[in-house]
């Protein structure tokens, strides 16, 4: 059987977003992408490190995304980190509308997953920034979890 390049089991993470922003928050929406965005997706190149979600006339659209253009794409092919809409209900746009009025809250991409109906999926969280005290608060409390479970091991 031979394997392709594509695949449906895509899972892109920003891991650096845990780091820099305390996740309160989760949502999905779908995005609104054009042909060589989503075989690039399937391949698995995407980059959400730079991204965030603002809201503008009741919709939501996400900017930093880096999807590197289809390398079998012609002149048709897609530019990297243009802004996408992302796709909500209404009753959802008003509640983060809500949220992201308050001082200090913002939108940052978690990650990008293919569902499995074959739709690209951009999972958000509504964040507040943490202080660089808080950061060392956490890789202190890990390294003393990494320790705990060492000692159960022996």
């Amino acid at each position: 059987m031979k394997k392709s390049r594509f695949s449906n089991d895509i899972n892109i993470r920003n891991r650096q977003a845990g780091f820099e922003y305390e996740l309160m928050d989760k949502y999905v929406a779908g995005m609104v992408l054009t042909g060589t965005e989503i075989k690039s997706i399937r391949e698995g190149k995407a980059n959400l490190q730079d991204g965030y979600c603002y809201l503008s006339n009741n919709e939501m659209f996400v900017k930093g995304i880096n999807i590197t253009p289809y390398a079998q794409g012609t002149h048709y092919n897609h530019e990297a980190t243009r802004e996408r809409k992302l796709l909500l209900k209404r009753s959802e746009l008003k509640k983060l509308e809500g949220k992201v009025e308050e001082k200090g809250l913002t939108l940052v991409p978690t990650r990008l997953f293919i569902n499995d109906r074959g739709l690209a999926k951009l999972e958000f969280a509504v964040a507040k920034g943490k202080k660089m005290h808080d950061k060392r608060d956490n890789i202190r409390e890990r390294d003393a979890k990494r320790e705990l479970n060492r000692l159960k091991l022996k």
